[in-house]
């Protein structure tokens, strides 16, 4: 796809295959959106588990999300996809330059993501095994997890920001998707800030363009 630049000059805008259930995804598009590089972007939803997407010749991982440059580089996964996009700022907001911000911001965003894979886990082991070869010891594993995670950002709300950083919104894509697909895991139990910094984060518009709707 190309776009008219404002000197005239024909360019090609970037495109990022996503699943819309995909929390990884999910991060990039919210990191676009409260960037403003979204309309510099071309979505296109695939089904990952669909072999037919051809998302393999894109990553071999067979895994979204997927950036494809102007010149055709394949960016993946949401970690660089997410330094790429804050290459093209001039103020670096999306993940600090400086020390010590730049690895708090790093390390949180490290912590989504790995609450996302162990939610992933859960899904998965739930939902694509077979009952009868399904781990109950590998499900309370993920499950304390995620109750650790939760407990270590309930302590760092305070110091969290605005404009959101790259690891405020990999924290708000995680608990969102934890209210998507983990819906009898109660971790606004014992986290009422991180819970009702949530009910605030979730209110933003890239937030709410990029909330799964489709589940899969």
């Amino acid at each position: 796809m190309a776009e008219l630049s404002a000197s005239g000059i024909i360019v090609r805008t970037m495109q990022l295959f996503f699943s819309p259930t995909s929390p990884y995804a999910r991060k990039v598009l919210v990191a676009a959106r409260e960037t403003g590089l979204d309309s510099r972007i071309e979505l296109i939803a695939i089904n990952p588990w669909d072999s037919a997407s051809g998302i393999g010749q894109k990553n071999p991982l067979a895994k979204v999300p997927v950036l494809i440059l102007q010149d055709d580089t394949e960016l993946f996964d949401s970690p660089v996809i997410c330094e790429y996009l804050n290459s093209l700022l001039a103020d670096s907001g999306l993940i600090h330059a400086s020390r010590p911000e730049r690895w708090h911001v790093l390390r949180r965003q490290a912590l989504a993501d790995g609450m996302m894979d162990a939610a992933v886990l859960i899904f998965l082991e739930t939902n694509r095994r077979p009952q009868g070869e399904r781990s109950r010891w590998w499900l309370d594993l993920q499950l304390q997890t995620l109750r650790d995670s939760v407990a270590a950002l309930e302590s760092q709300v305070p110091t969290f920001t605005e404009p959101p950083d790259i690891g405020q919104i990999a924290v708000g894509c995680a608990l969102g998707y934890l209210d998507f697909r983990i819906t009898d895991l109660d971790w606004r139990g014992g986290a009422p800030r991180l819970s009702s910094w949530f009910q605030r984060f979730s209110q933003r518009p890239s937030m709410q363009t990029s909330a799964p709707s489709v589940p899969t």
